[in-house]
């Protein structure tokens, strides 16, 4: 079977359209289980999604009833509801869901470096959408709390095509797509500076100019802030008339470093950069362009570049890879559970699950260190070269050590935004937000920083 759920509730098996009969309340249920379809989703979140936080006494019996419905509706086109504990998955079995087709999509448009490639992602994700999500199933308010996740994917999906599309030359049809969008979301930073890219290379540099300044003025009227860096730098080059034309811009909190994408420094730590990813820890399903550790190429290079190498070792650490790609890519998953775990640490001192890992990899990385002397002539532990392709998750791993032993990791905060997530030292106690030029807009909350 095939379930749609971005734009109206359809059910399709071979392509026709499926009738099944079902009513509102329980179209509701089976798109909250097929959007977490092979996981179990608890009675109490089906009630409380249903009736909004209000649910009436006979809620769960009513819950109850809706599934035996579902399940009689289903079980001719071999859709099964299992009940596991106080909840209901729908089992996977082959079926299949837009949304998690749209997420892959997305997430394969994100890592693709040719623009071409990324703008035919992006049309195939991007022309799944039907209409507002479960248009004819879900009201406002239960919408926005199902899909704010996936609300965000798409905005985030519309910003990589346009980039892509200026970086192709196509800036008539970012003039011709974005204004509607713009005018829809009018603080969105970055869908506001495209525009004004592709304004001004369409030779309408006053048009650019005065969106700044309506932009500049909503975000000062409605929540006392001044535009975000990048939005700045867009607008201060117009100025100049030197905002290079033959590149997309790249996001404030990237670098580029050998070719690769690295994270902003806002950490001031080794393993806090390496916490750190584009689009922060919030996301699910993540972000397109969220997951900054793409290659193991990416990580030998962060590696260098932090200083837990030498340059020329990652030269080296680039070639073994060449040669031995198969085992480069265990070395990258193993580095990334270690980044999981240690991002959890940090946020958590308690969770002793995390830092027990944490403790095994730096112990392993501690059997390897060797005592050099650097390029200032001081003296540093730091992993033998010998070790070969495993050396930048030793490298990560001691560097992990090192903060979790330092007074300074009382200091770690993580960024309250909801798009954000990323973690820095704040010594003076008085930082609310990590600094990123995204941070604080989105959250019109005013949630402090978590002290860890």
């Amino acid at each position: 079977m095939e379930f749609r759920l971005l734009g109206p509730f359809e059910a399709r098996r071979d392509g026709q359209l499926v009738d099944l009969g079902s009513r509102r309340q329980e179209r509701c249920i089976l798109a909250v289980l097929l959007l977490d379809m092979g996981h179990l989703v608890g009675t109490d979140r089906l009630i409380e999604l249903l009736w909004n936080g209000r649910p009436p006494t006979s809620a769960r019996s009513a819950v109850h009833t809706y599934i035996g419905r579902l399940r009689a509706s289903l079980a001719p086109y071999g859709v099964r509801i299992r009940t596991g504990g106080d909840g209901y998955l729908v089992e996977r079995d082959g079926h299949q869901v837009d949304v998690d087709e749209f997420s892959r999509l997305a997430y394969r448009a994100s890592r693709a470096t040719d623009p071409t490639e990324r703008v035919r992602l992006l049309d195939h994700a991007l022309a799944l959408w039907r209409g507002p999500f479960l248009a004819d199933t879900a009201d406002g308010e239960l919408r926005e709390r199902l899909h704010g996740a996936l609300e965000e994917l798409r905005l985030s999906g519309l910003e990589l095509r346009a980039e892509a599309q200026l970086a192709l030359g196509r800036h008539t049809w970012v003039l011709n797509e974005l204004p509607p969008l713009v005018s829809r979301h009018p603080t969105r930073e970055n869908l506001v500076a495209i525009l004004m890219t592709g304004l001004y290379r369409g030779g309408r540099q006053a048009d650019a100019l005065e969106l700044y300044r309506r932009t500049r003025q909503v975000l000062v009227d409605d929540f006392g802030v001044e535009p975000g860096m990048r939005l700045r730098e867009v607008h201060q080059r117009i100025l100049r008339d030197d905002y290079p034309l033959d590149r997309p811009s790249r996001p404030v909190y990237e670098v580029r470093v050998r070719g690769e994408s690295l994270p902003w420094s806002v950490g001031g730590h080794p393993a806090l950069e390496f916490c750190n990813t584009f689009a922060g820890w919030g996301h699910e399903p993540p972000l397109p362009g969220s997951e900054w550790l793409r290659e193991y190429r990416t990580l030998a290079v962060w590696a260098g570049h932090v200083g837990l190498v030498e340059d020329a070792t990652v030269d080296m650490l680039i070639e073994l890879a060449r040669h031995d790609p198969d085992a480069a890519t265990a070395v990258l998953e193993e580095t990334r559970a270690l980044r999981t775990r240690l991002y959890a640490c940090l946020i958590d001192p308690d969770d002793q699950q995390a830092f027990d890992t944490v403790a095994r990899h730096a112990e392993a990385a501690a059997r390897t260190l060797v005592f050099q002397r650097d390029t200032g002539g001081c003296g540093r532990w730091s992993p033998n070269p010998t070790v070969g392709i495993r050396l930048p998750v030793h490298a990560a791993a001691w560097s992990a050590a090192e903060l979790l032993a330092d007074p300074r990791r009382l200091t770690i905060r993580v960024c309250p935004d909801e798009m954000c997530g990323w973690l820095f030292l704040d010594k003076a106690g008085l930082r609310r937000w990590c600094s990123l030029a995204t941070c604080g807009q989105t959250a019109a909350t005013e949630a402090p920083c978590l002290t860890t």
